[in-house]
């Protein structure tokens, strides 16, 4: 299936700032059941991108503007031509063995209410296939797929356990952390979902399966990710595949993109947050 998308981010700034760098993770890379047929960056201020790769592989890009500086806005957009791979995920850039996903980050730290709640799940399934699903079901009917920045500031998996809903970026720190406490590897990932006509940037999850690989589950919408989905970056939580990082602002997403199946509706989605010093 063939995806468009445009990714905007507007970032304003009051008082004006002397000057702003930042570095964005807004290009995807091509792996099995992903193709990239076109990808641009472009920012509406003079100055360059500086292209490089994180220490996972993403596509990054850096830049400064000089100031005073009011607002910027980036914007990236290309085509991609994606199949459904049932979940499973090949051909990635892959730079740390699967045991380095095992590691927890302050977003996924494993208190007692979600290591009690690893092994609720855990004492079922056999398996480590059948325990992932379990699992997935399990995020997906203790915590809702609520409305929020995807991109923004997700909680905790200790908060979207508390809460009972979380954003999409929310519920994959609670899948990750509950799939390390169990000896699973998972990690977080970014990217777009684009369904009958509208899009959204959405974070979820990719958990490794010795016989298998890595395989992805998204459980806002309790599903392995199918040929809607757009793999952007991956890393240990929200924080390692933020779209943007850089100067505090107030910042504003908004993402369009639409299948070979529908037309784009006529109003974007749009999602807007305060971005902390980073």
């Amino acid at each position: 299936m063939r995806v468009r998308i445009r990714h905007e981010i507007t970032q304003t700034f009051e008082p004006a700032a002397r000057n702003a760098s930042a570095i964005v993770r807004l290009t995807p890379r091509g792996h099995e059941g992903q193709y990239v047929q076109r990808w641009t960056l472009d920012i509406d201020s003079d100055t360059r991108f500086h292209p490089q790769e994180d220490a996972f592989g993403n596509l990054c890009h850096a830049f400064t503007v000089d100031g005073p500086v009011t607002s910027f806005t980036i914007a990236a957009e290309g085509e991609m031509e994606t199949q459904d791979t049932t979940g499973i995920v090949r051909g990635t850039v892959e730079r740390f063995p699967p045991s380095l996903y095992l590691r927890q980050t302050d977003l996924t730290h494993p208190s007692e209410r979600v290591q009690a709640f690893a092994r609720e799940v855990r004492a079922q399934p056999d398996d480590p296939l059948a325990f992932l699903h379990a699992l997935m079901e399990r995020v997906h009917g203790d915590v809702a797929d609520a409305d929020g920045p995807a991109m923004g500031d997700p909680l905790t998996a200790e908060d979207a356990l508390e809460k009972g809903a979380a954003c999409s970026g929310g519920i994959a720190h609670l899948f990750t952390a509950a799939a390390r406490i169990s000896g699973v590897p998972a990690r977080h990932i970014s990217g777009y979902l684009a369904v009958d006509g509208e899009a959204a940037a959405r974070h979820w999850a990719e958990a490794h399966v010795p016989s298998i690989g890595w395989v992805a589950f998204d459980c806002g919408r309790n599903l392995c990710p199918t040929e809607d989905y757009v793999r952007l970056a991956v890393g240990l939580d929200a924080v390692g595949v933020a779209s943007l990082r850089g100067i505090g602002g107030d910042t504003r997403e908004q993402v369009v993109a639409f299948d070979g199946r529908n037309p784009p509706k006529p109003q974007a989605k749009s999602q807007s947050q305060t971005q902390g010093q980073n």
